[in-house]
């Protein structure tokens, strides 16, 4: 096999592969906030619970909302809403509400959180801790709940099947998740 050929760059080519979430937020007035948000990861805390990562840069209203409230929504995108991810991201809450296309939102099952309804996968969140970089917040959130489309059969974490979620993964462009490949340790020789 022919090793692979690379050249160093300036690392202003963060390449970053992440999923593309829409974060709910509810502003002061009790009013639902959306924004997208591809800066989410998680990481392991005691015993077997997981904290979701989640950083925000700049004056975003959802940035000003998780501050003061603690809670938020994290919502999947799948490739169908692409379109709503577009239009919440070229939509500043400063300028009013976003409400110039159709979408349908309902509350958190345990928090009191706005859900968008056609997420495939949404997490329910409290804020633990924050670190503040630079310009950025790095909140560091307890899922409190995780809500997951009804044709996913998952028997543990490594178990879930990317393609009925069929997430927008970002990396400076859109891309999509083409196939499941298998699992793990399924192409160790023998």
């Amino acid at each position: 096999m022919d090793k692979p050929r690379r050249r160093s760059v300036d690392p202003v080519y963060s390449m970053c592969v992440q999923p593309s979430f829409i974060i709910g937020t509810s502003n002061e007035d009790g009013s639902d906030n959306f924004a997208p948000i591809t800066w989410v990861s998680v990481t392991h805390e005691d015993g077997d619970g997981y904290l979701l990562v989640i950083s925000m840069s700049g004056s975003k209203m959802t940035r000003i909302n998780v501050q003061r409230t603690g809670l938020f929504s994290a919502n999947l995108v799948s490739t169908d809403m692409l379109p709503l991810m577009d239009y919440f991201g070229s939509r500043h809450a400063k300028d009013g509400r976003k409400d110039g296309v159709p979408y349908a939102v309902s509350r958190g099952q345990v928090l009191d959180v706005p859900v968008l309804d056609e997420s495939r996968w949404v997490y329910e969140c409290e804020v633990k801790q924050a670190v503040e970089t630079g310009d950025s917040v790095t909140f560091f959130c307890r899922i409190r709940n995780i809500q997951m489309d009804e044709r996913l059969k998952c028997l543990d974490t490594f178990d879930v099947d990317l393609t009925v979620l069929d997430p927008v993964i970002y990396s400076g462009k859109y891309h999509s998740v083409g196939k499941l490949l298998g699992s793990i340790g399924d192409f160790l020789k023998d």
